[in-house]
């Protein structure tokens, strides 16, 4: 057992679902900037998979209006609200848009849960001519370097068997999908926080592995990484350097 205790771990994976807006990273200014500027206009963005609305509300101060969607009522439920937004409850692959009435179309660390090609033929419909189609995704965070090795153990080994197979497309910056629209480079971006020992495992606690592996009976796997990882932390309260790659799949209509 660490020295911090299990009841520490058992805190941590036993946080309620709606934590999971204070616990996810937020993207960096310059991503909705970045996505604003090869927009052909700021009248109309669309966040598809909007979750609890990181992204929505950074493109709200550069879009006239921002739609927000996403399938699941409790994540739309806790988005952050906003003048210029609008949040709906909605598919992927059902947009509740008028044709060619969108001008960037984005999915943020979501498109790996979508009928890619459906969605793909509502993209079309919806966007104008000339309009942007944005994947983001965030990879797998980097902690220190002394930490690395348990992470990696934990997050491959450990609770490998537990991801679903579409974490693959992630985990690989969406490089594997079919993609076809007029794609263009991207700049060089990432996620970089400070963060205590609680929230560190708070985050990881939203990974859908890690509540599979809990529901399999598996607690004795989270504990462990817990343990091993809060005696490597030591104080808790010390804020140690957690960072994600951004990556992006960006084409024009």
């Amino acid at each position: 057992m660490g020295k911090n205790g299990s009841a520490t771990s058992k805190n941590w994976f036993d946080q309620c679902g709606e934590l999971y807006a204070r616990f996810r990273p937020g993207y960096p200014n310059k991503l909705s900037e970045f996505l604003a500027s090869v927009a052909p206009d700021n009248r109309l963005a669309l966040d598809v998979g909007c979750g609890n609305g990181q992204l929505t509300l950074q493109l709200a101060s550069h879009f006239c209006t921002v739609v927000g969607l996403d399938p699941s009522a409790d994540q739309i439920t806790n988005a952050v609200p906003h003048e210029r937004i609008l949040y709906q409850c909605a598919l992927a692959e059902k947009l509740p848009l008028l044709d060619k009435s969108v001008s960037l179309v984005a999915a943020a660390q979501a498109a790996h849960w979508f009928d890619l090609p459906v969605f793909y033929k509502e993209v079309r419909r919806v966007a104008v001519q000339g309009g942007i189609v944005a994947l983001v995704s965030y990879g797998v965070l980097r902690l220190e370097p002394e930490f690395d090795e348990r992470l990696s153990r934990f997050y491959q080994d450990e609770i490998g068997p537990y991801w679903p197979a579409e974490r693959k497309l992630v985990d690989t910056g969406y490089t594997a999908i079919d993609f076809p629209f007029a794609e263009f480079p991207t700049p060089s971006m990432g996620i970089r926080l400070d963060w205590h020992l609680d929230e560190l495992l708070g985050y990881i606690s939203t990974w859908s592995a890690v509540r599979r592996a809990k529901e399999a009976g598996r607690e004795d796997i989270l504990l462990s990484f817990a343990d091993d990882i809060s005696e490597a932390w030591g104080d808790p309260s010390i804020r140690r350097s957690v960072t994600w790659p951004i990556n992006m799949r960006i084409g024009k209509i």
